[in-house]
């Protein structure tokens, strides 16, 4: 099963905060046996916001949305998400219930200006269910299979897990999937691309994938020796029993292309 996920915040962008969301969510779905489909960042604009909503609203994959449900003018998630389904922002009575308390905790009044503001973080979609935030009892909001969370990772990756746990458990580790790989020098990636061509049509179960990097202990002038690519085949369910065959194939003809190299790896890049 895959997942979409969508970032949002000017500071990613900007880089005044390092993205940690994709690298958490990758393993984390990955651990279950799922998959991210794709991963997009977008500014705090609403209209931005709104329009890919709509869009991914429409394309039918559940996704993680986080970043902009706070209660601040840069906050525009939760209105987004209203105006890509064209409903009305109502305040769960569930949320305020949380934040009223919040709200006592701190000694402030629920007609005291803090907790009015604090309870916009209440407002949500018309029919959206409640995500249960650990770290500070202020609930996040998920509908039509969108789980929108807060930005801060302390917070956000708990509350995704819960969902996971929640409402996808019965998909975890549904699949097996296969990997291969290995390290290869000397080789362009012009050189191994017809071979990736040629075991794809041979057995279209197997997928290939090759990851080019650039040397920096070789000199300039030997452009070919500096070529290192990450080659590998992936797999899915009884399919995966197709590897063994093919990794054979793969690393005969790596050879006899002129790999200088090849450094089989314990674990791909991929998983």
């Amino acid at each position: 099963m895959q997942f979409g996920l969508m970032i949002i915040g000017d500071e990613i962008l900007n880089g005044s905060r390092q993205d940690s969301h994709f690298p958490f969510f990758k393993q984390l779905l990955q651990q279950h046996g799922l998959e991210i489909a794709w991963v997009q960042y977008l500014p705090d604009e609403r209209e931005a916001i709104t329009q890919r909503l709509q869009q991914s609203f429409k394309e039918g994959l559940p996704v993680f949305v986080t970043g902009g449900i706070g209660a601040t003018p840069d906050d525009h998630t939760r209105q987004a998400c209203a105006d890509a389904l064209n409903l009305p922002l109502v305040r769960h009575p569930e949320a305020l219930k949380f934040i009223e308390e919040i709200s006592r905790q701190r000694g402030d009044a629920l007609t005291s200006h803090d907790h009015l503001q604090r309870a916009k973080m209440a407002d949500f979609p018309a029919n959206a269910s409640i995500i249960p935030n650990p770290f500070n009892n202020i609930a996040a909001f998920s509908i039509q299979q969108h789980y929108f969370l807060p930005g801060f990772p302390q917070m956000a990756h708990p509350m995704a897990t819960w969902v996971l746990n929640q409402y996808y458990s019965h998909y975890f580790n549904q699949q097996q999937r296969g990997y291969k790989a290995a390290l290869v020098d000397g080789l362009p990636e012009s050189v191994v691309g017809p071979l990736m061509e040629k075991i794809e049509h041979q057995w279209p179960q197997v997928k290939t994938y090759s990851l080019p990097t650039i040397r920096d202990d070789v000199e300039n002038a030997e452009q070919l020796h500096r070529y290192r690519l990450e080659f590998g085949l992936k797999a899915n369910g009884e399919y995966c029993k197709l590897l063994p065959e093919v990794w054979t194939f793969a690393l005969d003809q790596l050879q006899a292309l002129g790999a200088e190299n090849i450094t089989v790896l314990e674990k791909s890049s991929e998983q």
